[in-house]
């Protein structure tokens, strides 16, 4: 079982939101820079992300998306749910047709660690996993980044 890019890249995009929610609406292109992800790519994640109310745009000069939710209420597989993915670790996509139309010896064994995956995924809210330490260390590692890339092009 994998997730794709689509599912890691919308978690990404969406923990950036949060980092910088209340702070005002981000560009696509900011978070593009960022986070190392296709703009292309994102606009097509942010329109599932709006679709399902997890974004909302803001149009106009300082205008870009921020969370159409608070952080606690959003969960990393409210995420993956929206950009249709789906956290599926048997070889039949839960249709039970695995083996000649059949369901196969073990696809209970997988069935049942995908909806653990889920649940723990369920759990996790993009502000709990912000608050992490380990999470905040790397925030502040962009930060100080930022901050140096931004006093070089001042200096320039």
């Amino acid at each position: 079982m994998r997730l794709s890019t689509k599912g890691r890249y919308a978690v990404t995009a969406m923990l950036d939101l949060a980092i910088h929610d209340g702070k005002g609406p981000v560009t696509l292109a900011d978070i593009s820079q960022c986070q190392g992800i296709s703009l292309s790519y994102l606009e097509q994640l942010f329109a599932k992300l709006r679709r399902d109310g997890l974004v909302e745009g803001v149009r106009g000069p300082g205008g870009g998306y921020r969370l159409a939710k608070t952080a606690a209420a959003i969960s990393i597989a409210d995420i993956i749910t929206a950009v249709d993915e789906k956290v599926d670790a048997t070889l039949c996509e839960g249709k039970e047709n695995c083996q000649d139309g059949d369901r196969c010896l073990t696809h209970e064994l997988w069935s049942s660690l995908s909806t653990q995956i889920f649940e723990y995924l369920s759990a996790i809210n993009l502000a709990e996993f912000l608050a992490r330490p380990s999470v905040q260390a790397i925030i502040e590692r962009e930060r100080a980044s930022q901050a140096g890339a931004e006093k070089m092009v001042m200096s320039s």
